[in-house]
């Protein structure tokens, strides 16, 4: 039995806000994500924003081939914005990444 606190509500319900339609599976790994202690000290949306970006540049997008074909992260990062976004998209996520955002 999972036990349910104020935190993993919290991300639980930025998940539901932000990414209405995707997938169990991933929604299972962006919330482990997101509770990590890396990211535990932010807010729930934020969390859940970051956690959602990471999952998909690492599984739905070119990112780690590029960083091993030799581009630096800032250059991989802007030549997956499109396939970041069109996952999003897919998801029907209420945000999209801008090529200009800066990450935490």
């Amino acid at each position: 039995m999972r036990v349910s606190t104020a935190r993993q509500r919290a991300v639980d319900k930025a998940l539901g806000v932000l990414l209405p339609y995707a997938p169990y599976a991933d929604t299972k790994k962006i919330r482990a994500l997101a509770n990590d202690r890396k990211l535990r000290t932010l807010p729930a949306s934020v969390a859940v924003w970051l956690a959602t970006i990471t999952h998909v540049r690492h599984e739905y997008s070119e990112y780690d081939a590029l960083l091993t074909e030799g581009y630096d992260r800032e250059a991989a990062r802007f030549f997956v914005l499109d396939q970041i976004n069109a996952v999003l998209t897919g998801w029907r996520a209420t945000r999209l990444l801008e090529p200009d955002e800066d990450e935490i």
